[in-house]
């Protein structure tokens, strides 16, 4: 099983940052890493990169690549924008070419769904369009955003080392479930969450338990402030 995984743009792309500098490629190459580290994981799984730290390039020369390797599934990696100022538009999204491949919807609907979940994120659904990266491809791929550099709340996230590695899980367990992979048996990393979206209980995460007060309020401020809803309670 050969997957190419492609961090979207460059280090000198320009125009592709957040309205206070965050380059969105800095976040694309991260979760790559995460998401190659965690394939590899896997029996006969070859994980290759279009991208590259020492230069942007360009799209034609991905995509060639991919199809010289011939790998069986090429998943691009973004963070949307909407304008170049700060705004309201939210939420995750994942792409596939207009001739709506099977395999390439089922992969993309998996995508999905594992982010919409991990992350809490708006669901903007599956969309398509006719990106070069779908387009030149002889093999299944599908390009996801991961939320917006253009939206305060959401940049702070794709900041976050922590929000980082779920969103590579998240693509790692669509890949996962999508081509059946074996975990190698000699792995040394714990086999990724299990998602189990809630039916008619409700699961709550707790993320801080003080002895004083004052610092859990500020702790459910700080939340507040990202755009959680949070409070207090006392045992």
């Amino acid at each position: 099983m050969k997957i190419m995984l492609d961090a979207g743009h460059g280090y000198h792309t320009a125009g592709k940052r957040s309205p206070d500098g965050l380059s969105e490629y800095d976040f694309n190459r991260a979760v790559t890493d995460y998401a190659k580290r965690s394939l590899e994981n896997y029996e006969n799984v070859i994980v290759y990169f279009a991208h590259s730290d020492e230069r942007d390039i360009p799209l034609k020369e991905r995509t060639n690549k991919a199809n010289q390797l011939k790998v069986d599934s090429y998943v691009a990696i973004h963070a949307n924008s909407f304008g170049s100022t700060w705004n309201n538009a939210n939420g995750i999204e994942t792409y596939i070419h207009p001739n709506k491949p099977k395999e390439a919807y089922e992969l993309a609907q998996k995508i999905q769904h594992n982010l919409v979940i991990s992350t809490g994120l708006n669901n903007r659904g599956v969309k398509t369009a006719d990106f070069h990266v779908l387009r030149e491809t002889n093999m299944t791929a599908v390009l996801v955003e991961c939320g917006f550099m253009t939206n305060r709340n959401e940049a702070e996230l794709l900041r976050s080392d922590t929000y980082r590695k779920t969103c590579a899980e998240a693509i790692v367990k669509a890949l996962v479930d999508q081509y059946k992979l074996k975990r190698k048996t000699n792995s040394k990393m714990p086999p990724a969450s299990t998602i189990i979206p809630a039916k008619t209980s409700l699961y709550k995460v707790q993320v801080g338990a003080y002895k004083d007060k004052k610092n859990a309020d500020e702790l459910a401020e700080a939340l507040q402030k990202l755009g959680y809803s949070s409070y207090v309670y006392y045992e």
